[in-house]
């Protein structure tokens, strides 16, 4: 996996846990899916190379990591099914589809310093202003009219995955919620599905 540090945030493990989650509701069947926010491209690859019948897309605001995205997907031969584009959450997207994972931003950037395992990182991969939530909810607000009638959303918050249908999605912002809260004041939120 091509990588520019300081420029595209580095792929961590915990994201892992949010390619299972997609592969999970995906099965074996055609579907669309979106990787919001996919930095190197490593979540559309990976969700590419294990469910064939999958087409994505995969967004990013930076465009350096448009760049190191769609050089992985060539390098990975599968510039066929995945497509990158440099935009805003699913603004790139033309049809409504089935998954919507994410990666985005939530740590609050007054904190910064706080995470010197994150410094080496681009700021805007990581932080966010205020609570540092507000990527989220802004992509929970677009959701209802891109999802498809069965669709889902996958997000990662504080190395946990929260999913939810199209109609779970009230409960997924309060959850979201609850997890952000939770990290600020150290303890275990109570939230109904999330992965560890």
């Amino acid at each position: 996996m091509l990588t520019a540090p300081g420029r595209v945030m580095n792929p961590r493990a915990a994201s892992e846990q949010l390619v299972a989650a997609a592969l999970e509701f995906i099965a074996d069947r055609p579907a669309r899916v979106v990787d919001v926010g996919t930095g190197s491209g490593a979540l559309a690859i990976a969700i590419a190379s294990a469910a064939p019948q999958a087409v994505l897309w995969a967004t990013d605001t930076s465009r350096d990591a448009v760049c190191v995205a769609r050089a992985n997907v060539r390098r990975h031969g599968l510039a066929h099914r995945i497509s990158v584009y440099h935009g805003d959450l699913l603004a790139p997207v033309p049809i409504a589809v089935d998954l919507v994972v994410a990666n985005l931003p939530y740590l609050p950037a007054a904190e910064a310093a706080r995470f010197e395992d994150l410094a080496a990182e681009p700021g805007h991969a990581v932080f966010a202003s205020g609570d540092g939530l507000e990527p989220y909810r802004r992509l929970l607000s677009v959701l209802p009219g891109r999802l498809r009638a069965n669709g889902a959303v996958a997000i990662q918050l504080h190395r946990r995955v929260l999913i939810a249908t199209r109609d779970e999605l009230p409960r997924l912002r309060a959850d979201a919620e609850a997890v952000q809260r939770a990290s600020v004041s150290g303890s275990r939120p109570q939230v109904a599905t999330v992965a560890a």
